[in-house]
């Protein structure tokens, strides 16, 4: 009995340092967005844009800085897999956020982790952790003609 406590609490003696390991990965945004609107998890009445890829012309603001910050477990999934899961969550996020206030777009989208922006033209950033893979995203709702 006391080897199992003892192995117990060895063990959660190195969750907090194992869970706060991350794999920093750079993805392709737009790979992940289509796949989610051929699956049908997507509906493509929103349209996404990152910062820097906005759409040309007129568009009323409805609201500024919408923030998504969802997690997924690691477990039984690649690093790169489960980055494409929480991407897709939170664009699933961000779509009923966008309907919610009449919005059928969502521009300027930029990472957000840790309330830290990075503006990319064509990727996002997830950080894959032992137990938690985590994408954060900050955007503008609006209306496009």
């Amino acid at each position: 009995m006391q080897v199992k406590a003892l192995f117990a609490a060895a063990l959660l003696g190195l969750l907090p340092s194992a869970s706060q390991a991350t794999n920093l990965m750079y993805m392709p945004f737009e790979t992940v967005l289509s796949d989610a609107i051929r699956a049908g998890r997507l509906d493509g009445s929103v349209k996404f844009y990152l910062a820097g890829n906005g759409p040309q012309g007129t568009q009323r603001l409805l609201q500024r800085g919408v923030v998504s910050d969802l997690r997924t477990d690691g477990f039984n999934k690649s690093d790169h897999d489960s980055c494409e899961w929480v991407l897709q969550s939170n664009l699933i996020k961000l779509q009923a956020d966008a309907k919610r206030v009449g919005a059928n777009a969502v521009t300027n989208i930029v990472s957000f982790y840790d309330q830290h922006v990075r503006k990319d033209l064509n990727t996002y950033e997830c950080r894959a952790g032992v137990f938690a893979t985590r994408v954060a995203l900050k955007g503008d709702l609006v209306r496009l003609p």
